[in-house]
């Protein structure tokens, strides 16, 4: 098992095929998906299958999203980190997505912005990415005042899939990333 990133509360590792219950309760809330398309999995079989696509990406890739675990009690919370976007997104291709999503139950609580700073973190000093990029539906505030906090700028706002989708950017150049109470593993 892989550890990428750790905070002072979590652990941002390998997404693995045991992960498949934490998954399929974070992807069957429709709370989780009320900003992704109203459209929550109906079965693990389809959580296996996230699972197997994102372990995919990290051989093809050498990144994917990661599974975040609670130190304190050992538990998968969400998933968080980097993605390589091969696929025409706002008029970009090839670029790094940083995202998260939690169980709701771990909402409000700053494990998306911790674990959203490591994965910014990891992106321009491990990975030594020049520029990081997020969207996010516009109504989707909480999740767009994370990328902020985390130095990630609001750049435009596109049409996605027939949603108004913020596109934020953060630049290596000209980022200040806390580090404190953060370590990468390469």
């Amino acid at each position: 098992m892989k550890i990428f990133a750790e905070t002072e509360r979590l652990l941002l590792r390998e997404l693995l095929p045991t992960d498949a219950p934490g998954m399929f309760a974070l992807d069957s809330d429709p709370l989780v998906h009320r900003y992704l398309g109203n459209n929550p999995v109906q079965t693990i079989e389809q959580s296996q299958e996230t699972i197997a696509f994102i372990r995919k990406q990290y051989l093809e890739n050498g990144i994917g999203r990661w599974a975040v675990i609670q130190k304190a009690t050992n538990e998968f919370i969400g998933w968080a980190g980097l993605k390589l976007v091969r696929e025409p997104v706002n008029h970009h291709v090839d670029f790094y997505d940083v995202g998260y999503r939690f169980i709701h139950q771990y909402w409000g609580q700053g494990f998306a912005t911790e674990a959203a700073r490591a994965s910014v973190a990891y992106g321009f000093e491990v990975l030594r990415a020049p520029v990081l990029y997020a969207i996010a539906d516009m109504q989707n505030t909480a999740s767009r005042a994370v990328l902020a906090k985390v130095g990630l700028h609001h750049v435009s706002v596109f049409d996605h899939e027939g949603v108004p989708t913020a596109w934020l950017e953060a630049r290596r150049s000209s980022s200040k990333i806390a580090s404190a109470s953060y370590q990468a593993f390469t």
